[in-house]
């Protein structure tokens, strides 16, 4: 999935699942940490799953369906609009998108209509022209491999009982990830935003996928534990070729795409990097690896033996 391969159709679903991302904000309660946002994936793409109602709109749903390339909004009584997503620039998604809400009888405004932590994060949505590009092909890739990422997360979400997060996906960064927590409340800087205070409010190791960015252009694997414990950095990471990578003054264990592909079994490999960041996070940071274990996701003691 090399990213430059696909950059300009990155770059435009980007943008669009931004938007939708922001309507999922505007009419989803809150959870903590900002769980009630990402998507989730399905058999034919991403879902926001079903939101409305405690905001006065009908109960609805937004899709993006990757097989046939469209962005599908269904509300509970049948009615639903589609959209395709190719053709389309940010600027024409967005005013589609807002002209099928209305349709429908849905009545979501943007807190903020642009981008969040991109280049052009002051231009408003319904402007941008100049990202409008759009491969199936390429997109079809994305969502397989992201589907693929999910299945191996699930796995290693099963083997901790503690507080944890689903495995989602994140439109504000299009990463994929799953977070395990230990419940120790954080003390954070006065000047911290809002998205970030919430995000890192207890102690947390993050594990996930990103198909890469600016800041390191290509496809990986990476965990990551906040506060980030002394001498993180220095323990050993499996497989061979996962390292440490300083990143915003802490660091990110990493594992290439690429290099995990090479691998004789992937999968394994990427469970197995997983496994040893969180380890290595957990016993710096003094969690109870052992207590908070429930291997193959089984908690009761006799059904273990």
């Amino acid at each position: 999935m090399p990213l430059d391969w696909w950059r300009p159709t990155k770059e435009t679903l980007h943008r669009f699942a931004q938007i939708v991302g922001k309507i999922r904000l505007a009419a989803s309660p809150r959870r903590n940490h900002w769980w009630n946002v990402p998507f989730h994936v399905t058999g034919r793409g991403i879902t926001t799953r079903p939101m409305g109602q405690v905001d006065g709109n009908p109960i609805f749903t937004i899709d993006f369906d990757f097989v046939d390339h469209r962005l599908v909004i269904t509300a509970l009584d049948g009615e639903r609009r589609s959209i395709p997503l190719q053709g389309q620039s940010v600027a024409s998604f967005h005013d589609a998108t807002m002209a099928a809400l209305d349709e429908l009888g849905i009545r979501v405004e943007l807190a903020v209509p642009h981008p969040f932590d991109l280049p052009d994060a002051d231009r408003p949505f319904a402007e941008d022209t100049e990202h409008a590009s759009y491969d199936p092909e390429a997109a079809g890739r994305y969502w397989r491999v992201l589907s693929q990422v999910a299945s191996v997360l699930e796995e290693f979400a099963a083997d901790y009982w503690g507080k944890a997060s689903p495995v989602h996906h994140f439109w504000h960064t299009f990463d994929i990830a799953h977070s395990r927590f230990s419940g120790r409340p954080v003390d954070q800087p006065p000047q911290t935003d809002p998205v970030t205070r919430e995000a890192y409010s207890r102690e947390v190791i993050s594990f996930g996928f990103w198909f890469g960015d600016d800041t390191f252009a290509e496809p990986a694997f990476y965990s990551y534990t906040a506060p980030e414990p002394p001498g993180l950095d220095q323990e050993p990471l499996s497989p061979a070729p996962a390292r440490w990578v300083a990143h915003g003054g802490s660091h990110l264990a990493l594992l290439r795409y690429d290099d995990a592909r090479a691998e004789s079994d992937p999968r394994a490999a990427v469970l197995a990097f997983y496994d040893s960041a969180y380890r290595t996070g957990a016993e710096r940071a003094g969690w109870d690896v052992a207590a908070l274990a429930c291997p193959g996701g089984v908690t009761d003691p006799v059904l273990r033996s």
